[in-house]
């Protein structure tokens, strides 16, 4: 039986995939930061309920906030090559995998 606070696949609960964090990144908005820049006092509460997926790095400065986002292209390029090899894997280790998850086991990419 699985442990209570866990997903069906056997990850915490509310933990996304190495690949779900690539798309964040990728494909996700920034918004969200940048109306961040622009608040004087922003309310604590409010930070919660932000989307900052694509941020890299916050920093106060003198004259406000400086933001540093991730680099979509490298998250593309991370995606790309996992894509590619999730296709190009030995029979073997296809089979393995099959049987793992059959077992109810994940792989080592948690996927």
């Amino acid at each position: 039986m699985a442990e209570k606070g866990r997903a069906a696949r056997g990850k915490p609960a509310g933990r996304p995939s190495v690949k779900r964090g690539y798309e964040k990144i990728a494909f996700g908005g920034v918004n969200d930061a940048v109306r961040l820049l622009f608040e004087e006092e922003p309310d604590p509460r409010e930070l919660e309920r932000l989307d900052l997926n694509s941020v890299a790095e916050i920093r106060r400065v003198r004259d406000g906030l400086e933001i540093k986002f991730y680099d979509r292209m490298k998250a593309l390029e991370c995606l790309r090559s996992l894509e590619e090899r999730d296709g190009k894997q030995p029979p073997l280790y296809r089979a393995l995998m099959a049987c793992a998850r059959a077992a109810g086991k994940e792989g080592p990419d948690g996927d």
